[in-house]
Formats: structure tokens, C-alpha cells, sequence
């Protein structure tokens, strides 16, 4: 079991941005995100501080998932733009909203609930590697000033200049966010320990199924940091090929539980299929 830690935003992060190279995605009416391309991020591993050797480990293993050791993190799942996709037709504006973004990753579910007004963002990543090397860069790079020359920096693919980063590390926009890693079984009761205990408008999960074993410590998680009216979003493949997660077990799983509905507001039809769906207390 992986031990859970709260990750302050770096004093100086301008090593984080060194070398990188961003993306932006943009989806109808959303407002554009920003994120570290993983291919460059690859190539520059071996720079990078990586003291859980996921990096190495990933590399030698040729794997997105190795047991015990890295979940995935570093990559941005397809079912991730799923989400984006539901969040643009519904038109959700977050404002002043509480959001959990739960195996966060590049974190883009969250930096889309930051953007759009959410008074605050917890970001919950498996590894410490993923949130301090990659979900901490791309919420700073989504924290750019509004002026012409951090929209210069944006529109070129370029991280913004040392004094740039290190004034984005103090942005308005970077205290509402919090950071987390590890297992969810260490996680829970790390974060239920704050005063007042923290309790989420929204939670965002992606992928995160994939594993039947993983199941009762999702649900608690869920159980305990969902507020009574809250949402919570999950997007996730129909099946989970040699790892045997998949909706269908989920959702039996939840319904044996008896707390949570559970509706669906998506269902892909082309290739592996892909599912969003919306858990929310039974009343």
C-alpha cells in the first residue's frame, strides 16, 4: 500500500517546465487546457526527478500499468476527453463548486473545473512522480497571466520564462488547489483528517475500474468525500482486457453496495466501447 502525501506547489518551478513541450486541446465552448507532451516528457525522463523509478521502471516494462508500482498516470486516457466532451453539452460551470479530480493524472478534468470557477481543486494521483512532475506543471502552464506575453508564450508551445513560472507558482488560481498521492486506502483518511472535513460538489474518475480489486476502496472513497447532492462522473471502457475490470462488474458492484445510483450519460458505439456515467446518492 502506497502511503499517502499532500504535495505543496513548488517555490521555484521553473525546473519542471525546462524542456517542455505543451499541447492545448480545445472542445467546443471549453475553455483551452494546456498539458506537458508525453512524448517529449519520455524523452526527457531521464532528467527528471523520479525517486518512485516509475520512469525507468515504465520504460523497461513497456507497460502503462505495472502492479504495485505505476497506474498510468503519465499518460492522458482516451475516456478523458469523453468526459471533456459531457462537460461541454452540458455546459457545467463549476462556479464555486468543490471538484475531486480522483486519479487525476495530467489532471485536465480538474484544470477544466479550475478554469471555469470552481472555488476549489484536489488532485489525487497514485504516484508522487505523476503529481509533481506532471499535474503541477500543467496546472501552472493553465495558470498563465493575462497578459500579451504569457499569450505569446502559450501560442508558440513554449513554458513561460523563469520570472513567468515562478510568478504562476503564486497565482490566485494555484490557492485553490491541492495535491495528493497514493493509494486510496492511505489517501481517504489523510484528506478526512482536515478540518472541516472536505466534502466534493463534484468528482471526476477516469479509467480507474479497470481493476475489480480496486473496487471497495473506490467506494469508500466516493462514500465518504461525495457531499449529499453531489455528482460524481465516471468514464471507463466496457471491458479492461487483461486486467478484467469493466462496467458491467462495476455496476453490479455498486449496486450490491446500495448507495449510490447509478445513470448512464454516454455510451461510445465504435471499437472498444467507452461509457460516462453519473453515480449520486440514492435518496
Amino acid at each position: 500500500v502506497k502511503e499517502a502525501k499532500e504535495h505543496l506547489p513548488p517555490s521555484d518551478p521553473e525546473f519542471l517546465l525546462t524542456d517542455g513541450v505543451f499541447e492545448t486541446i480545445t472542445i467546443g465552448t471549453l475553455p483551452p487546457l494546456h498539458f506537458l507532451n508525453e512524448t517529449v516528457f519520455e524523452r526527457t525522463a531521464s532528467e527528471r526527478e523520479d525517486r518512485e523509478k516509475i520512469l525507468s521502471h515504465r520504460e523497461e516494462k513497456n507497460s502503462d500499468l505495472i502492479s504495485g508500482v505505476y497506474k498510468g498516470g503519465l499518460k492522458v486516457w482516451e475516456c478523458t476527453y469523453d468526459i471533456l466532451e459531457i462537460m461541454e453539452k452540458e455546459g457545467e460551470t463549476f462556479s464555486g463548486k468543490t471538484v475531486l479530480d480522483l486519479g487525476c493524472g495530467a489532471g485536465l478534468l480538474g484544470i477544466l473545473a479550475l478554469k471555469r470557477g470552481a472555488r476549489q481543486i484536489l488532485f489525487q494521483d497514485y504516484n508522487s512522480t505523476v503529481i509533481e512532475q506532471l499535474t503541477v506543471p500543467n496546472v501552472i502552464l493553465n495558470c498563465e497571466e493575462d497578459d500579451e506575453k504569457g499569450k505569446e508564450d502559450l501560442k508558440s508551445g513554449s513554458p513561460p520564462p523563469k520570472k513567468r513560472a515562478t510568478d504562476l507558482s503564486k497565482h490566485p488560481l494555484m490557492r485553490k488547489c491541492l495535491f495528493y498521492s497514493g493509494d486510496w486506502r492511505t489517501f481517504l483518511p489523510l484528506v478526512l483528517k482536515k478540518e472541516p472535513q472536505p466534502k466534493f460538489d463534484i468528482i471526476f474518475t477516469s479509467e480507474t475500474i479497470y481493476n475489480t480489486c480496486y473496487y471497495p476502496a473506490l467506494h469508500e472513497t466516493l462514500h465518504k468525500l461525495l457531499g449529499p447532492s453531489g455528482l460524481v462522473y465516471l468514464a471507463t471502457k466496457s471491458h479492461y482486457f487483461g486486467v478484467g475490470g469493466g462496467l458491467h462488474l462495476f455496476e453490479t458492484f455498486v449496486e450490491q453496495r446500495g448507495v449510490f445510483s447509478l445513470d448512464h450519460l454516454w455510451d461510445g458505439a465504435e471499437g472498444l466501447q467507452r461509457h460516462v456515467v453519473v453515480l449520486r446518492f440514492k435518496k
